[in-house]
């Protein structure tokens, strides 16, 4: 495939909902012959996924506004916005909103992660937030976790949270 130049900004036509959550796919692998995913995402506190590792991809998340908690790799951060946590592949993690919603840049490398999530989303039918869809907190996941399972993306169990991330809730 040849790669070319394109200029995309967040809109109708490359946004869906996911599991409560608002995702623009800015860059997704076949723009960037697989280099890497781009996308911006609003969230807000109970969309969260649960802990879970990546095999593939290493994640960047850059915070436009709002703030989350991540447990990874023994630590806490609180990353608000204006500031970046990076979350290697096969280092377990998880994030919680603080605030009341998030707005997110992400990049993940190498692309093919939201092969994955198109499998799972409809398309956004506004660029908000939406309010009606079931979240991973709400949803039976045994789909997704089938699907996740074939893109190298495991949810963790509830030992393994114990074990690799003793800070996280277990109320979560």
């Amino acid at each position: 495939m040849t790669m070319q130049a394109y200029k995309r900004s967040p809109a109708l036509d490359n946004s869906t909902w996911y599991k409560g959550i608002l995702i623009s796919q800015l860059a997704a692998g076949p723009d960037t012959n697989g280099a890497f995913d781009f996308a911006e995402s609003k969230m807000k506190k109970g969309t969260e996924p649960p802990p879970h590792i990546h095999d593939r991809e290493d994640e960047l998340f850059y915070i436009l506004a709002g703030e989350l908690k991540v447990f990874a790799d023994g630590q806490v951060f609180t990353v608000a916005a204006g500031e970046t946590v990076f979350l290697p592949r096969n280092i377990p993690h998880a994030y919680l909103i603080q605030s009341d919603e998030c707005h997110v840049l992400a990049l993940i490398t190498p692309g093919g992660f939201f092969t994955a999530i198109n499998k799972m989303n409809a398309p956004a039918r506004a660029m908000t937030i939406p309010s009606d869809m079931e979240t991973y907190a709400t949803a039976d996941l045994t789909d997704t976790m089938a699907i996740f399972t074939k893109y190298g993306i495991r949810m963790l169990s509830p030992a393994e949270i114990a074990e690799q991330l003793p800070a996280y809730p277990a109320a979560h």
